[in-house]
């Protein structure tokens, strides 16, 4: 049972990083279509190809192996001159991967044997012949260097390697198996291995399911040092391995190589001149954690916070100076621990902007449109599960924008523009929020169209005067759509309904803006983190809340005096600049007196600088967000809830949700419940979403 639970474990391991070099496959063949001369992209192809094939066999992946391997032979024919590179060659390469990730997954039935077939006789067909010559299989012993027709057909010099593997011993138990790593080695060139048993143990010692040996080998190849390393590269991380240069005749000639395998394999150490470098396991730069164990963490270090703000509110109550001292270096602590595992869950959002490269190129081909993606601010980190959710948003809007927005080639130089169209990802930080913006240079949102299209649905009726961002507002109504006819990219106007619904979801906002032929960009405003956050409490009455310390400014007293200055208008000069405030007590309903000296808590958000009136500040805290559940999930204005030290509960406030709100109840009069009168031209429509012209 161990062993084959470690099977599983280690099958799993290779699932993830192979789906991580079929991210990069599919930039690397992207790229590839763009620069078809690239012979260092054909490369990294091919490696990338050969590396899935050789692991996939060794893992007991035979299907995807055998697979694989007509692919790399595909492009071995591509590095040696004898195929070129066309679209066909990409897109068939693409629709290979996507059988690829079916056999890697071993889903129910696995991939469609019928498609992988058509799939390599398509392939075989490009290549004009019935069936691709593939790699040769070489022998083993060190004669076998003197010819290596891959390497020569390519005119690339060989070389001896001496290669030193030593595995640890949980080899076996870990489902690999290192008679496949010498067959993998041997498609690069003439290989001769010699087994070495020193280190085997007494018998009595000796367990039957751990590796003792260790293999010293000559390679003969055109290949480099990193083909070789790529062998290795789901056991290497567990193993001793160390690969060096045979010196070797002027020449560089076959024969010589061999002579020189020949010699190595009796004395190793001789060959490389005595000296001898091996890579470690312990010096790997990173270590795989399952997602379900870092979530634990991150939920166990939340419970610590809470706790530590017990044992402070504890101390404050009691006048003992070892308690204190005790307090505040357990909360400084854990202050260090609650950064060091948030900063664990960021991760670059570069791999989700990656993947959408292949939805462009497949949409392109589709609608006949030339498009180009282009990406700025790739390595913007967020949390792991923001990033997990952002998929389906991010792919509702480029399928709009391909299918909506952008013109064909045609149109587009009609219109005195540039033949291909571009859309644009991007990200960026802005205090405790990331901006995620998706921008195109198409056709811009027609306002009109969208107000027509709504009263043909009954969303407004026909003497509605829509303002052009009440208007934008309508493109994500559930069952929106403008398009006249639907089609296998859009039109049943569920997308943007979607991508309104994961947004908010994410207690973030959507900025829409657009100018007629000109483009549309909409902006995604997400919060960094949904775990852990810094937040100031306040209180109002016997009520704590908490708002975000990342978008708060400053803290300001308000008098009677600066309320009568106001003439009864709820806004408060600072600095010479007019911020409108509100009053959480009124906004909550909240019984009882104001204090003589109320609070402002002036804090920044996408419709500019607003207060929060409160009777008093409290001070900052860490605060770990807890949902309210499903019963209060149309609460927009709250995004969560924390426990503080004595046991009380506080709610986390939105700003963004509490000014909208603010916004939306308002009228050119002054508002009912108090708010700051609000112009028409004020006003913003529902759903989060703002817009600019």
């Amino acid at each position: 049972m161990p062993i084959a639970a470690n099977a599983d474990q280690f099958k799993q391991s290779f699932r993830e990083e192979a789906r991580e070099i079929l991210v990069d496959l599919e930039a690397a063949l992207l790229e590839l279509n763009t620069d078809r001369s690239d012979a260092e992209l054909v490369g990294r192809v091919f490696r990338a190809l050969h590396t899935i094939k050789g692991s996939g066999s060794m893992f007991g992946f035979e299907k995807l192996a055998a697979f694989t391997h007509n692919l790399e032979n595909a492009y071995d024919e591509v590095r040696n001159g004898r195929l070129e590179v066309s679209s066909e060659l990409i897109d068939l390469t693409l629709a290979s991967l996507d059988q690829i990730r079916d056999l890697l997954e071993e889903r129910e039935g696995g991939a469609d044997a019928a498609v992988c077939d058509d799939l390599l006789t398509r392939l075989r067909a490009l290549a004009g012949r019935s069936e691709i010559k593939p790699a040769e299989d070489h022998t083993a012993g060190a004669s076998s260097s003197r010819a290596t027709p891959r390497a020569a057909a390519g005119g690339d010099r060989i070389r001896p390697w001496a290669i030193r593997f030593q595995p640890g011993a949980d080899l076996l138990m870990n489902g690999a198996n290192p008679l496949l790593l010498f067959a993998e080695l041997r498609e690069l060139g003439g290989l001769a291995v010699k087994a070495s048993m020193d280190l085997l143990p007494p018998l009595r010692e000796l367990e039957p399911e751990r590796c003792y040996v260790t293999w010293e080998m000559v390679l003969a190849t055109a290949a480099g040092r990193d083909a070789i390393r790529d062998v290795f590269i789901f056991v290497e991380d567990s193993c001793e391995l160390a690969i060096d240069p045979i010196a070797e005749a002027d020449d560089g000639s076959a024969a010589e190589a061999a002579d020189a395998a020949a010699l190595a394999l009796k004395d190793p150490r001789a060959a490389t001149g005595g000296r001898r470098t091996y890579d470690k396991p312990d010096s790997a730069s990173s270590l795989r954690v399952p997602a379900a164990k870092l979530d634990q963490f991150v939920d166990l270090v939340g419970e610590l916070v809470t706790v530590q703000a017990r044992l402070a509110e504890l101390a404050a109550r009691r006048d003992d100076p070892e308690v204190a001292q005790v307090s505040e270096e357990i909360e400084r602590l854990t202050s260090s621990l609650r950064e060091n595992s948030m900063n664990i869950r960021m991760l670059p959002i570069r791999a989700t902007f990656e993947k959408f490269r292949r939805l462009v190129h497949d949409l392109a081909r589709d609608l006949g449109k030339d498009v180009e993606l282009t990406i700025d601010g790739a390595d913007t980190e967020l949390d792991k599960t923001v990033i997990d959710q952002l998929g389906d948003p991010l792919m509702h809007l480029i399928r709009n924008s391909m299918d909506h927005g952008i013109e064909t080639r045609e149109r587009r130089i009609a219109c005195g523009k540039a033949g291909q169209a571009k859309i644009h990802l991007s990200a960026r930080h802005s205090g405790a929020s990331v901006l995620i913006a998706v921008s195109d240079d198409g056709g811009g949102i027609d306002a009109e169209a969208v107000r027509q299209r709504a009263i043909e649905k009954g969303l407004v009726s026909p003497d509605a005067q829509l303002s052009e961002a009440e208007a934008f507002a309508l493109i994500f109504q559930p069952g929106f759509s403008t398009a006249k006819q639907v089609t296998d990219v859009s039109g049943r106007g569920v997308g943007m309904d979607v991508v309104r619904q994961r947004v908010e979801s994410l207690r973030g906002s959507i900025d829409v803006a657009s100018q007629p032929r000109s483009g549309t960009s909409i902006t995604l405003r997400l919060p960094l983190t949904l775990a852990i956050i810094d937040g100031l409490l306040v209180a109002v009455g016997e009520a704590c809340f908490v708002l975000p310390l990342a978008t708060t400014l400053e803290c300001i007293e308000l008098s009677g005096e600066d309320i009568a200055d106001a003439n009864g208008k709820h806004v408060v000069h600072v600095r010479g600049q007019i911020v409108p405030y509100i009053r959480l007590r009124e906004h909550f309903g909240i019984y009882g007196e104001r204090p003589e000296i109320e609070q402002i808590m002036v804090v920044e958000t996408g419709e500019g600088h607003f207060g929060f009136v409160v009777d008093r500040v409290l001070g900052d805290c860490q605060t770990v967000i807890k949902s309210l559940g499903r019963v209060y999930r149309h609460v927009q204005a709250v995004s969560g809830a924390t426990i503080l030290g004595d046991g009380r509960v506080a709610l986390i406030l939105d700003p963004e949700r509490l000014v909208q709100d603010a916004i939306k109840a308002s009228d050119p009069g002054p508002g009912p419940r108090g708010y700051p009168p609000a112009s028409a031209d004020d006003l913003r429509p529902r759903m989060g979403v703002r817009a600019r012209g």
